[in-house]
Formats: structure tokens, C-alpha cells, sequence
């Protein structure tokens, strides 16, 4: 954890200021010393989570930054999804090595909902566990791709609901990260997850997994919260082709090359549930 970031925290907190701490790739909201929003490009951002959980529009929430929150503020899940989102920010910017920068600004249009006190910000983020675990070290969350083994050792595995996903995900492409946003998780969940999955022996480890030569993560339209910047990535999906005669069966080359990794992961993961 960067200590010269909870000090600086808990130095905001006891001058009881109001502003913009930014650290690295993103920053924390204070007024009063209290933290009411955190962002960092690592993680889902907070727009992504309120409007895939249906609390609120995106027009709403643009209308919100403007200065007009008053008819989003009484939705009852914002301020749930508002801590998620500071907690999930805090427990990669709190391991950043960087320097921090305080800025006075004005209130974040969600203090009225959302205070953390940094303590109880500290604690949590504590408890969630050292983010340079291995195999999945916290840095790692936006910088490989995770890929899902090409044959199950194991007979047998119990999944949660969440891991399930996450690993449907896994195409060799996505980072964390990546998958968080398409999912419209938090980015600490689908670390959580993809560690789990590793140590069931369902993801490469990423010091194991073959890395496409000039890897870079698909854009996802989520990747900002202002603008679609790319179309939303899906796993590969065959498309029949049009007949002539609906009553004669398909001719062998009406559908798509299949995709053989593809099929792979589906086999194993059917193998899983059975």
C-alpha cells in the first residue's frame, strides 16, 4: 500500500479539506476530508456501474456532473454502487508509487451520499489483501490478456455465478480490466475471480499464457464514460447464412470457419458443468 498516499489522506482529512487528490492514473474526491468519489482508468468507472445495474440513465448522469444530481441523488442503489466505486479505485491507486497532488476544487455532486472517512477507505482496502498477490498482481489488472487453459486437468469444479462469467470472458484478449467493463463489474470482483479461476487451474497464469505478438486490448465503448470509442467486444459468434430453399438443409459452406479455440473453451466449460 502507498504510504504516502494514506498520509496524505489522512493529512486532507485532518485539515478537513475539499478537492482533488489525484494519484497516478486517477484520483480521490474529498470535501470535509471525507472521501465522496474516487476514478481510476484501471477500474470500471462509476457512470458504467450505475447504468448496467438500470439506477440511472446515461443522459441522467450527465445531467448530474453538470451540476443538476437532484433527481439522481434519491436513487436508493447509488450510494451502494458509489462506495463500490471508491473502494474498487482505492485498492489499486493506494498501491500506485507515485507521488500524490492536491488541488482545492469544489464538492463532488456525489458528497451528499457518498463520505468515506479515510480510516474506514484504509481498512477495507486492508482487507481485500495485498495487491501484489500472485499470480495476479494488481498491476497486471490492465496489462494482460487472460486466457482460459486449453485442457481442464480437473474432473470437477464448483463455480460461483460471477466466476462463471468472468471466465465465459476469458477469450485471450481482454485484460481484467477489459472484462470488468463488459461485464459492468467492479475491477477488484473480476481480479478476485480470475485469481480464483487461476488456482483452479481454468486461466493461465499470466507469466504462462502466449501473449500475441503486439497484444493490445480490444477498446471497449466502456473504456470512458463520456463517448463510445469502439464497438463492445462478444465472443465469436457463428452466423447461418441465408437459403435459398428453407426446406433443404444448409449447404457445408453456409456457415462461418469455426473457431477452434472457441470450441475448445466451450467444450471444457460444459465439461465442467456436467
Amino acid at each position: 500500500m502507498g504510504v504516502d498516499v494514506a498520509a496524505e489522506l489522512r493529512r486532507l482529512e485532518k485539515e478537513r479539506s475539499t478537492g482533488v487528490l489525484c494519484v497516478g492514473d486517477g484520483a480521490f474526491h474529498l470535501a470535509n476530508g471525507a472521501i465522496t468519489a474516487a476514478d481510476c482508468l484501471r477500474t470500471t468507472n462509476l457512470d458504467l456501474l450505475v447504468v448496467a445495474a438500470g439506477v440511472a440513465t446515461t443522459e441522467e448522469l450527465r445531467r448530474a456532473a453538470a451540476g443538476d444530481p437532484h433527481g439522481v441523488l434519491t436513487r436508493t442503489r447509488l450510494e451502494t454502487l458509489a462506495l463500490l466505486s471508491v473502494f474498487d479505485a482505492a485498492y489499486f491507486l493506494l498501491a500506485t508509487p507515485v507521488v500524490p497532488e492536491f488541488r482545492p476544487a469544489p464538492p463532488h455532486w456525489l458528497a451528499p451520499v457518498c463520505h468515506i472517512p479515510p480510516r474506514i477507505l484504509l481498512h477495507e482496502c486492508a482487507r481485500r489483501g495485498d495487491p501484489e498477490a500472485e499470480p495476479w498482481p494488481a498491476d497486471l489488472v490492465d496489462r494482460a490478456p487472460v486466457v482460459p487453459v486449453r485442457r481442464v486437468r480437473r474432473r470437477r469444479v464448483a463455480l460461483t455465478g460471477g466466476q462463471t462469467e468472468v471466465l465465459a470472458a476469458a477469450d485471450g484478449r481482454r485484460s481484467v480490466a477489459g472484462i470488468a467493463r463488459d461485464l459492468g463489474r467492479t475491477s477488484y470482483g473480476a481480479l478476485v475471480a480470475v485469481r480464483e479461476l487461476t488456482a483452479a487451474g481454468l486461466i493461465e497464469p499470466p507469466d504462462l499464457a502466449p501473449v500475441p505478438a503486439g497484444w493490445s486490448e480490444p477498446i471497449s465503448h466502456a473504456a470512458t464514460a463520456v463517448a463510445v470509442t469502439g464497438p463492445r467486444q462478444f465472443l465469436p459468434r457463428r452466423v447461418r447464412q441465408p437459403v435459398s430453399a428453407p426446406a433443404t438443409a444448409p449447404a457445408p459452406d453456409s456457415w462461418e470457419p469455426v473457431d477452434r479455440d472457441l470450441l475448445i473453451r466451450l467444450r471444457a466449460a460444459l465439461e465442467e458443468l456436467a
